[in-house]
């Protein structure tokens, strides 16, 4: 194993402080705007930030050019929590949120895209705040680092060992946008800023503000859940056609973006013949149905302010919410409606176990993701033949191509990893006072990066009820979960730290 070159890390550390640096001064534009009184907070958490990464950048220059596999994970990993760090300065200098472990948890939150929050008024921020709490959601959801090896190349620098340690996924997609891996983190954020645009003039057209509109598209294509409205995408209750487009947009969000790209340049073909969407597509139909008929037999829609059966009538007002939540849910974007927890238990146990689900793979969805477990599945069905003809060679297909033994393997400990943190996680929280449907919420909705959670920490309510250490510890939970388990938790193996 090669040593680790610390010199390159810290130099692509600071370039991402940059770049964020940068995406400060978009909220700067905002509230040059919007005159919101914060102008000068915000420009200098920017000016900081970009100080600080520009003078990283010139102390650790070297001729040094490859990255590694550990080099990878390291600077993902700490790249990420630069970014959080540095996305603190606007908070706290306008003094949004003072409180450390608000501050860290917050930021944690908007970055991983999860969605919780600990704010109990939102819409009284200053609004280029609220922008800026929605821009965390849009760098984190294609993941800054990607943005960074499409620069990566023009430096001289190799990018593929980043790209691999920030999105781990599964290692079984045959297809690929384009052989080189900076011109395929091009064209995916292309596709992420057309439909984040897209969205937004949609939005617009459908009687949204321009600023509601823009802030909640950056949080719905990072599958995120950061809204502009304390009662979040509630507060368009009256306007059905405002929640179909956000719907249509959540469920592309959680679509495999090769799949948007392969649909963009008329290869139906393909879309037609992936087996993962055609069960994502599958699973949300049928957890839409089960949801439906559960509100219209049993929630007398007329006697909550969530619901406004009046327009449409009580079948349509049913079915919208019902594939609103689910949608919401699968896909982990995290906005809501309104208060599913109080709908009846059996909503509320059906929701909690669709967290564990996630989108597709090569989504900006977190969670588990359908691929793993239909690989998951099969691989039991399989069992059950190898059981029967022991002496049968029986391979494990996904779209018509054999899995690799070692990538189920990859998966089935990503599985039982995934749900001993999960219990772990909500053993600790447990042991900080929460509640066993607090707790179990909140450790689901943590690693899965969904947003809203159960108990006291569900729709209507949020994380400010946390204590210190519970914030923390759901803090990392949510970094360990975006970044899909491994590429955090090996940084804690004493064999990584090895040089061979």
């Amino acid at each position: 194993m090669t040593k680790l070159n610390k010199k390159l890390i810290f130099y692509i550390i600071g370039m991402l402080l940059v770049f964020n640096g940068g995406a400060m001064l978009f909220s700067s534009l905002v509230s040059l705007i919007t005159n919101d009184g914060v102008l000068q907070e915000v420009t200098l958490s920017a000016i900081i930030t970009i100080v600080m990464g520009y003078s990283i950048m010139i102390l650790t220059k070297s001729n040094i050019r490859q990255i590694n596999k550990r080099d990878g994970y390291l600077i993902v990993t700490i790249g990420w929590l630069t970014m959080v760090f540095s996305g603190m300065l606007p908070y706290y200098l306008t003094n949004s949120i003072t409180y450390f472990p608000n501050l860290f948890f917050e930021t944690m939150s908007g970055y991983t895209t999860t969605g919780s929050t600990i704010l109990n008024d939102i819409e009284a921020l200053p609004k280029s705040i609220i922008f800026w709490r929605s821009m965390t959601h849009w760098l984190g959801g294609m993941g800054i680092i990607v943005l960074a090896i499409a620069i990566l190349p023009l430096l001289g620098i190799g990018g593929m060992q980043l790209f691999s340690a920030e999105s781990p996924g599964t290692g079984i997609s045959g297809d690929k946008i384009h052989p080189r891996i900076s011109d395929t983190a091009k064209r995916l954020w292309m596709i992420y800023v057309g439909l984040t645009i897209v969205e937004t003039l949609l939005l617009n057209l459908a009687g949204m503000s321009f600023f509601d509109a823009i802030n909640n598209s950056m949080s719905n294509i990072a599958s995120g859940g950061f809204s502009s409205r304390n009662a979040s995408i509630g507060f368009w209750n009256d306007n059905p056609l405002i929640q179909y487009i956000i719907i249509v947009f959540m469920f592309l969000a959680g679509t495999n973006f090769i799949l948007i790209y392969f649909g963009l340049t008329g290869r139906i073909k393909k879309i037609i013949q992936d087996t993962e969407l055609k069960w994502y597509i599958s699973f949300i139909s049928i957890f839409t149905l089960f949801i439906t008929i559960a509100l219209f037999v049993s929630v007398d829609l007329t006697q909550t302010d969530v619901f406004h059966p009046q327009i449409y009538g009580k079948l349509e007002s049913s079915f919208r919410h019902a594939l609103f939540q689910v949608v919401a849910i699968v896909t982990t974007t995290g906005f809501v409606t309104g208060d599913f927890i109080s709908w009846t238990p059996f909503i509320t146990m059906f929701f909690f176990g669709i967290m564990f689900l996630g989108g597709s793979s090569g989504s900006t969805s977190g969670g588990v993701k359908i691929l793993r477990h239909l690989i998951l599945i099969k691989n039991g069905i399989l069992e059950f033949k190898r059981s029967l003809h022991p002496n049968a060679i029986i391979p494990l297909r996904h779209n018509n191509s054999v899995v690799e033994k070692p990538i189920v393997i990859h998966v089935l400990a990503f599985f039982i990893l995934y749900l001993i943190l999960f219990i772990i996680g909500a053993g600790v929280l447990s042991l900080l006072g929460l509640d066993f449907t607090s707790a179990i919420g909140g450790a689901a909705s943590s690693i899965g990066n969904v947003g809203p959670a159960l108990g006291s920490l569900g729709p209507t309510s949020n994380f400010d009820s946390l204590p210190e250490m519970g914030k923390y510890w759901c803090s990392f939970l949510m970094l360990v979960g975006r970044l899909e388990l491994f590429t955090v938790l090996i940084l804690f193996t004493p064999y990584f730290w090895r040089d061979h």
